[in-house]
């Protein structure tokens, strides 16, 4: 058992980001056992989950013309418009039916406001609104993270460099985790996580 400072994150391991889902990562159920084995070895486990109403802004069915993985400017940013996924309650936003959920001692929600979308774990993409994970980590007295997950590009990036940027000690373990690649995205994340401090192992 690793000792008390550590916690386990488990980023979007739902149906929607696995093989036959609305938004699949290649290979994403590959990593299910592997999680389900780390989940043991850590006093503390975190899941995350993407929650979206339906008709999220983020989605390309809510803008005109465009198509899934196109760019648009919001408010926050440059953002990325997925294809329809993750609705809340729907089959799609459940947890893969391999994955150990129960073993969670808190599930954290991200993207349920409509108008802007949450890659990371801690904030909402405009990197001000924060999701309660922080405040949770430091109240139980973690100090060092380990996540693991979907996408290595997306959702893992955003959440383990947020994580860096707040002071923890952050592991990627990248054997647990599935990029999308969009664009050389995957070679990006990798090279922005080191750079804020994160260690990919």
């Amino acid at each position: 058992m690793r000792d008390a400072s550590q916690a386990l994150i488990v980023i979007d391991v739902q149906n929607d980001f696995c093989p036959g889902g609305a938004l699949a990562v290649e290979g994403g159920d590959e990593i299910v056992q592997r999680i389900n084995t780390l989940m043991a070895e850590f006093p503390a486990v975190v899941l995350t989950q993407d929650w979206h109403p339906a008709g999220h802004s983020s989605f390309a069915s809510q803008h005109e013309g465009m198509a899934p993985l196109e760019m648009i400017e919001m408010p926050y940013g440059p953002q990325v418009l997925w294809p329809d996924h993750c609705i809340q309650g729907s089959r799609g936003a459940a947890f893969h039916e391999g994955l150990h959920a129960d073993r969670a001692e808190v599930i954290i929600r991200k993207g349920f406001r409509r108008e802007i979308d949450s890659y990371s774990a801690f904030f909402e993409n405009d990197h001000e609104t924060p999701t309660g994970l922080e405040g949770y980590l430091r109240s139980r007295g973690i100090s060092r993270v380990t996540m693991v997950g979907l996408a290595t590009d997306f959702c893992v990036n955003f959440s383990a460099v947020d994580a860096a940027r707040l002071g923890f000690e952050v592991t990627v373990l990248e054997e647990a985790c599935r990029g999308i690649d969009l664009d050389g995205s995957l070679e990006a994340a990798r090279k922005g996580m080191a750079e804020a401090g994160v260690t990919l192992a």
